[in-house]
């Protein structure tokens, strides 16, 4: 069984910068993506960015990119999400996922994390 445990939500301002943390243990698969995809009131849950575990292959959603990266610490069985410029629109709740193939659809992952809120206020 694979647990992912997100850390390093907040309030920031617009502008302002945070570091997202995703922990993964457990099981999982010889080879995987993790995904991080993110939630605001009354919205879908809409796909941010993603890497492959073992290429450390990037993919970023149009609106994020160029103001968050997505990285990985293979000891430390961790993906981060490095947000910067911040804006109130990216206020949401933030999740990390795994799943076997790169998708931007939620469904295609298996595993999730509880998940940890964003705030940037204006």
């Amino acid at each position: 069984q694979v647990q992912l445990v997100e850390s390093g939500g907040g309030l920031v301002q617009a502008g302002g910068s945070l570091r997202l943390s995703c922990a993964n243990s457990g099981r999982t698969f010889s080879d995987y993506v993790m995904g991080w995809f993110r939630q605001a009131p009354g919205k879908e849950r809409e796909f941010v960015a993603a890497i492959r575990w073992s290429s450390g292959f990037t993919y970023y959603a149009d609106s994020v990119k160029g103001r968050f990266t997505i990285s990985r610490v293979n000891a430390k069985n961790t993906v981060y999400l490095q947000m910067n410029s911040l804006k109130p629109e990216d206020t949401a709740v933030y999740y990390c996922a795994q799943g076997i193939y790169y998708s931007g659809s939620p469904n295609e992952y298996v595993y999730w994390g509880q998940g940890t809120q964003v705030t940037v206020s204006t």
